[in-house]
């Protein structure tokens, strides 16, 4: 079986595509007729929905997974526990579930993109949700030490009150849009209304 298209977007960092690029080749190879499922890539497919943040799908596969191959792929089973963490929300426990397996070479690259992403996903989240925030709480959900989430949040712009040990969070601007000049949307049209006769 040629996983050569896996492998291009895996080795192109093109994680974004992997779900696709998987998805597409599994019913290729389905409609072939090819037994496939002792070499799918199950763990890298799992990991290409969980990157996308398309968890039905990635439920879906996991259910179609033959149960021989999650006992004897270890991995495939890791990939879904992070799955799971997303499917119930347990946002800091999402953390534990990417530390807590030792990934092979191919996956700890997909898995390393998608806990970066993730990491940026949940600072954002506590960005709009929060002014104030434990120090304690912002360590789980960023999945960090408290030591290293304080140093985080401070190169963002927050503020520390060692006493409380709580985080103020520091608002982004808000952009607004600029008004167009009456004025100058009249000449605009104006020119190209001459230069269209």
């Amino acid at each position: 079986m040629d996983f050569t298209p896996i492998k291009d977007a895996m080795t192109s960092k093109s994680y974004g595509k992997i779900a696709d690029v998987c998805d597409d080749l599994m019913l290729q190879v389905s409609t072939q007729g090819i037994a496939f499922e002792d070499e799918w890539p199950y763990t890298i497919h799992l990991l290409g929905h969980i990157y996308v943040d398309d968890i039905n799908s990635a439920r879906f596969l996991w259910k179609s997974i033959p149960p021989a191959i999650k006992e004897r792929q270890p991995e495939v089973g890791a990939a879904w526990k992070i799955g799971q963490r997303l499917w119930t929300r347990d946002y800091a426990a999402v953390h534990e579930a990417i530390r807590g397996f030792e990934w092979s070479p191919e996956a700890q690259c997909i898995v390393a993109a998608f806990s970066e992403l993730y990491t940026k996903k949940m600072f954002q989240l506590l960005l709009s949700a929060y002014s104030t925030i434990s120090i304690q709480d912002t360590a789980l959900f960023l999945g960090m030490s408290e030591d290293d989430v304080t140093n985080y949040v401070v190169e963002q712009g927050w503020t520390v009150d060692s006493a409380s040990r709580m985080l103020t969070v520091k608002k982004q601007p808000i952009v607004t849009e600029q008004k167009l000049d009456p004025s100058k949307l009249q000449r605009l049209t104006e020119y190209v209304f001459h230069l269209e006769h």
